[in-house]
């Protein structure tokens, strides 16, 4: 990932947290019409492996 300054970072995360909001919401929808939510499953993997990269470098900038 690309250095990022603080504000940032802050505002990435915020983006991927609600990213994830939305498709946990999707994949509840999707759930309940017998839908498969395997490819959501991946995406929410992925935004929290991105979550993690971002406080890693938030906990970073704090040391």
């Amino acid at each position: 990932m690309i250095d990022l300054n603080r504000s940032e970072l802050e505002h990435k995360k915020s983006e991927l947290k609600s990213d994830y909001v939305r498709i946990q919401a999707d994949l509840e929808k999707l759930g309940s019409v017998g839908g498969n939510p395997a490819n959501g499953e991946k995406v929410l993997k992925r935004i929290e492996e991105e979550l993690s990269e971002v406080n890693k470098q938030l906990s970073q900038l704090d040391d």
